[in-house]
């Protein structure tokens, strides 16, 4: 899968293309991806997808930006495997956000990109102030395919939904969304030792945001393997200014640093707390593990 921060000046070959966000690819985008593989082999053109970084929310409102489901890595990740060929990734700034909608139809879509099949959601926007959407596109001679929302138990299925599930602590809900379980991926860094010292050696993996969908202790797998994550900014421990994520793994002591790992939610245990000392944390990361241990035993 190639990768493009800048749209080429030329596409090498025509392609079929998707437009998005795509935070937390659930199952509403995977309906997409599917239907831009299926048509676009069908017509022997290059499946491609167009993403935003950041989320353009982030550059309009960003005091009221949303949480997000998904890093860039993991976004990309999950593209390949679908068997998507091209990404562009576009910068969402000024610029960006300038562009008219006839002339990102017109000179990007047609002339740069070569799109001949485009795929969207049934609620598309686009151009300067989102004055555009999909009979724009059509009108513009290009073939189009709509593909609906989709509702799971009368629920429409949408990265605000799963903001909201996360946030209480719904995960089945949010699993049922994404049609996977809800993951957080990231490369394994050294931390201060604290909780080694506490009896309770920890994984920290390092956060590419600082505003996370959920919060809390979980249960959790990293890999394969079972434990309890905190994820938060420790309240009991005092000086610690950033978000962490953390996992104690049950029966493992590795060496694992370094490594790029995968910490698959699977059920809330608690909030994260403030506790009157180390001791009573420790007591009740006793009672978490104790927690945690019963799950996987089920």
């Amino acid at each position: 899968m190639q990768v493009f921060r800048h749209f080429p000046l030329s596409s090498e070959t025509p392609i079929g293309l998707t437009i998005g966000n795509f935070d937390g690819v659930h199952i509403g985008h995977q309906a997409l991806i599917q239907k831009l593989i299926e048509e676009s082999k069908r017509r022997k053109i290059t499946p491609s997808v167009m993403t935003f970084e950041p989320h353009p929310k982030e550059f309009f409102v960003p005091e009221h930006a949303p949480t997000r489901l998904t890093s860039l890595r993991e976004k990309l990740e999950f593209f390949s495997s679908c068997g998507v060929e091209n990404v562009f990734v576009c910068a969402f700034n000024k610029k960006f956000a300038n562009i008219s909608s006839d002339v990102f139809m017109h000179q990007i879509l047609k002339k740069q990109l070569k799109a001949e099949l485009i795929i969207v959601g049934d609620d598309f926007r686009f151009g300067a102030q989102r004055l555009a959407g999909i009979e724009d596109l059509r009108k513009s001679g290009f073939e189009l395919f709509e593909i609906p929302e989709i509702d799971v138990k009368g629920k429409r299925v949408s990265s605000t939904s799963i903001r909201d599930d996360l946030k209480e602590g719904r995960i089945e809900s949010v699993n049922e969304f994404l049609g996977r379980s809800y993951s957080i991926s990231g490369k394994v860094v050294k931390g201060d030792g604290r909780g080694r010292q506490m009896g309770f050696p920890t994984a920290n993996i390092h956060m590419k945001h600082s505003r996370p969908a959920l919060t809390g202790v979980y249960a959790v797998k990293l890999g394969n393997r079972n434990g309890v994550a905190n994820l938060g900014i420790r309240p009991t421990v005092a000086g610690i200014p950033k978000l962490l994520l953390e996992v104690h793994l049950l029966n493992f002591n590795e060496d694992i640093y370094g490594q790029h790992v995968q910490v698959t939610f699977l059920e809330k245990i608690r909030d994260e707390m403030k506790f009157e000392n180390i001791n009573a944390l420790t007591e009740q990361i006793k009672k978490d593990v104790i927690h945690a241990t019963r799950f996987f035993e089920k």
